[in-house]
């Protein structure tokens, strides 16, 4: 049998940006995504701490240390800058492959303040 399980998280990120006009997906910096173990063009659902929406998108790798956190294309409608969100990455296995999620804590300015 195989779970699906939460392995990556970034706490509390705010939202710098919206953008419409776009294709699609979230920008996270590329410091952030390190630290989280995501990789560019990964699937994450995004939730919304302020409005309680919840999306999946893929991950667009952003400039490290910019802080810079985005929502585009149709997913700009779920969001508004200053916006707090959870950035949730999963994986798929087997029991012994399940393994308590990596926590990356985000300060006010989308700095990291602990790694869990």
């Amino acid at each position: 049998m195989f779970r699906i399980w939460c392995r990556s998280k970034i706490s509390k990120a705010r939202l710098t940006g919206v953008e419409l006009d776009y294709e699609g997906s979230i920008e996270i910096p590329s410091d952030l995504l390190e630290a989280a173990d995501i990789l560019p063009g990964e699937r994450v659902q995004v939730v919304n701490m302020n409005n309680g929406d919840r999306l999946e998108t893929y991950v667009i790798e952003g400039k490290a240390g910019s802080g810079h956190v985005m929502l585009n294309g149709p997913a700009a409608r779920r969001g508004m800058v200053g916006d707090v969100v959870m950035i949730l990455a999963y994986a798929i296995g087997s029991d012994d492959e399940i393994a308590p999620p990596r926590l990356v804590l985000l300060d006010e300015k989308n700095r990291i303040v602990e790694i869990k």
